[in-house]
């Protein structure tokens, strides 16, 4: 079915004079029902709304694409409006939404409103065919560029079709990382560097913190000769219903990305089903099982991380600062800085990032409906004083429960569909979770408030041994599942009121870099002027506590640097445990110093002596172990 068989000037609005999400609905409803093509208005805008509900169909770029199928809908069609200001359509990357296409879809439709929606995605994707779209002045002129847009699309398809290529690879990849800022691009970078070195077609969908991009289509799946996921957060999976696709962290696309690209032709990958489970009929069904069931929870538990990260970093900084302004070296107590810092950071940021925490590991699990209570038992948790491990079991129940209400409300009569995820759904995800929650809240207070105690009891050999661990930990893998586990444990400490443990994490967490840095500076006959250029960065990266400035060293010489590192990293790790440094800030780097002990000015020395005994013993040990450059 061509769309400009379902769009028609009569369900076409020029200029939308809605302001919202809600009134945009209304308007392009309103528009569909007036052209005849709706037998209960109501009924269909409530199926949109169910939609809704489960996700937004704002696809980003300026694109909204809202769509459901009902038997409230009389004749199939395409509503089309456009706004030249923009809506507020709670759109992926969160820009206003200009171009809009809504889908109504009968019953009796076989789901050619599917394959519509899914063209008219790929259409959408061209910024060149939106940009025609929005400087259109005519409807005649919309229609004119469908429809040269769709004949150029069916041409090219036919010039496919008719001379094949013989023997074409084509892999398709998507990469996503917890933070989205380092190890997407990176993995992204390294599986289109080995494909094209082996002359295979290659297109990589990044799941960053700018959104998804380079977005893959259901025409891409059906030609793919292999499919790659690496990522360690949540990324769209049901669409590679069917399919063998290698599941693997993102590291390993950073640094085995010929392994992956092997194993994505080879066949033999478990078939990854919509459920989210992958099954395959090899004797180690159970095992590939148990491995994706381990794998989910660590990408949901990092959606929960990385979405919380703002609330630590922004918030817990603005708290520190606030304690800076307090000391006597500046303006003493009782000042309106240290009011207001504290008030923003402390009294507020500070205190959602336990129930943001558990909110986002639920709707990583359940999507939208496992938000709202993963949200009320994340504060739950936080007002009982459940802490960190309270507001990781309220995510977990809150994103499980929703999935059971979900099979429990399978079998609800189709006349109250549209009441199910508006109505029925919120109200049973959040009594279910909440009853829990309330008997589980005094234990797991309990447990925090002896966690609390014996951490405050360490001695200082003891803390030198956590710090020594911590700093392992952060430089064993640097950004990776390791490294988050060690420095989401020193939040954890944070929010419990111990400040060492993410002392030494911050302070391990920036030696790799800085090591690097000193490397390149002091063995330069060992590097070449681009790794010579890179170690220059690594100064910047390092003081800024961003460990990943070392991935590129550690992905071309694993052994050598992870070595070095790992030392480095200990040693910086256990010092500051044998210094008994306490930081009050979850992120800054060098730029924190401060703060170290209330501003105590030997301490902060001797913080800043763990860090540099870290850098100059990781540097010294990479540069002498570093193989020289072949001639």
């Amino acid at each position: 079915m061509r769309i400009s068989d379902l769009l028609k000037k009569e369900t076409m609005i020029l200029d939308l004079q809605a302001r919202s999400k809600a009134t945009a609905i209304d308007e392009l409803v309103d528009k569909l029902d007036e052209a005849g093509r709706l037998t209960d208005k109501q009924g269909y805008k409530d199926a949109i709304l169910a939609r809704e509900a489960q996700s937004t169909t704002g696809l980003g770029e300026g694109i909204a694409i809202p769509h459901a199928k009902t038997n409230a809908v009389k004749t199939p069609a395409i509503a089309f409006g456009r706004s030249k200001e923009g809506i507020d359509y709670e759109a992926l990357d969160g820009q206003p939404s200009h171009l809009f296409f809504m889908i109504a879809a009968s019953e009796g439709a076989n789901n050619e409103h599917l394959a519509t929606l899914s063209k008219l995605s790929t259409f959408l994707m061209d910024e060149a065919f939106r940009a025609r779209l929005l400087e259109a002045t005519t409807l005649e002129d919309i229609i004119l560029t469908i429809d040269t847009k769709e004949a150029e699309e069916a041409e090219e398809e036919a010039e496919e079709t008719a001379a094949p290529v013989e023997n074409e690879t084509y892999i398709l990849g998507v990469t996503g990382c917890p933070t989205g800022i380092a190890h997407t691009y990176m993995a992204a970078d390294a599986l289109k560097k080995e494909a094209e070195q082996r002359g295979f077609s290659i297109k990589v969908e990044t799941n960053g913190s700018g959104g998804v991009k380079n977005r893959i289509t259901q025409v891409d799946i059906e030609r793919a000769s292999g499919i790659i996921v690496a990522a360690d957060t949540k990324v769209e999976m049901d669409r590679f219903d069917g399919k063998r696709i290698v599941i693997a962290p993102v590291a390993d696309g950073v640094r085995k990305p010929g392994q992956l690209i092997d194993r994505s032709l080879a066949g033999k990958e478990p078939v990854y089903h919509g459920s989210g489970s992958s099954s395959t009929k090899e004797e180690n069904d159970g095992d590939e099982r148990k491995s994706s069931f381990g794998k989910d929870i660590y990408k949901h538990l990092m959606n929960g991380v990385s979405n919380m990260l703002p609330f630590v970093i922004g918030g817990g900084i603005l708290l520190a600062i606030s304690f800076l302004f307090e000391t006597e070296l500046l303006l003493g107590e009782d000042n309106v800085i240290t009011a207001i810092l504290g008030a923003i950071g402390g009294d507020n940021a500070f205190h959602l990032f336990i129930p943001v925490l558990a909110a986002f590991i639920a709707m990583s699990i359940a999507d939208r409906p496992g938000f709202a209570p993963g949200l009320i038992a994340g504060y739950m948790a936080f007002q009982g004083d459940a802490g960190f491990l309270g507001g990781l079991l309220a995510g977990f129940l809150a994103g499980y429960m929703a999935l059971l209400v979900r099979k429990i409300l399978a079998g609800i009569p189709q006349s109250l569909e549209g009441l199910r995820t508006i109505l029925f759904t919120p109200v049973l995800n959040i009594l279910f979770t909440g009853v829990i929650m309330y008997f589980l809240v005094a234990p797991l207070a309990s447990v925090n408030t002896g966690m609390q105690s014996w951490l405050g009891n360490l001695g200082t050999g003891n803390m030198v041994i956590l710090g020594i661990v911590l700093g392992v930990m952060m430089a064993i893998d640097m950004g990776g599942p390791i490294n988050k586990a060690a420095y989401t444990f020193g939040i954890a400490m944070l929010d419990a009121g111990n400040l060492g443990p993410q002392a030494a994490v911050m302070a391990a967490g920036m030696v790799p870099p800085l090591g690097i840095a000193i490397a390149t500076t002091f063995w330069k006959h060992k590097f070449t002027k681009q790794q010579r250029d890179s170690g220059k960065t690594n100064y910047v990266l390092g003081a800024s506590f961003i460990t990943e400035g070392a991935i590129p060293f550690a992905a071309a010489d694993p052994i050598r640097v992870i070595t070095a590192s790992v030392i480095g990293a200990g040693i910086a790790g256990g010092l500051t445990g044998l210094f008994q440094i306490a930081l009050p800030a979850p992120h800054g780097g060098v730029f924190t110093l401060l703060l170290v002990n209330n501003s105590t000015i030997s301490y902060i020395g001797l913080y800043a002596l763990a860090i540099v005994i870290g850098a100059i013993v990781t540097g010294v040990i990479y540069g002498i172990i570093k193989r020289p450059l072949e001639k």
